[in-house]
């Protein structure tokens, strides 16, 4: 069983930059795929950036490509994503996501363990 924590989320003004991250229980992190995904308020889930295991290859959303970064830290059981430049639209729910099988991309059904999410606010 994995369990996922997220932290980092919070109010910032347009243009502003968060930090979020994600800590993982489990002795095999590090085979995971590990993802961010985001809900706004009335809309369905969406990707927004996923890593792979050991290797570290990413993969974006469009609308995160060129703000966001993610990046993991095996020793630590984490995965963080870096928001910069951000936008109102940006405003949601962010949930961090890991996969076991190793094949997880884009789709949240790729992804067996979620975290609780963490509120991203940004005010224009």
């Amino acid at each position: 069983q994995v369990q996922l924590v997220e932290s980092g989320g919070g109010l910032v003004q347009t243009g502003g930059s968060l930090r979020l991250s994600c800590a993982a229980s489990g002795r095999a992190f590090s085979y995971y795929v590990m993802a961010w995904f985001r809900q706004a308020p009335g809309k369905e889930r969406e990707f927004v950036a996923r890593i792979s295991w050991i290797g570290g290859g990413t993969y974006y959303s469009d609308s995160a490509k060129g703000r966001f970064t993610i990046s993991r830290d095996n020793a630590k059981n984490t995965v963080y994503l870096q928001m910069n430049s951000l936008k109102p639209e940006d405003t949601a729910v962010y949930y961090c996501a890991a996969d076991s099988r190793g094949w997880g991309a884009a789709n949240s059904r790729d992804y067996e363990y979620w975290g609780q999410g963490t509120q991203v606010t940004v005010s224009s």
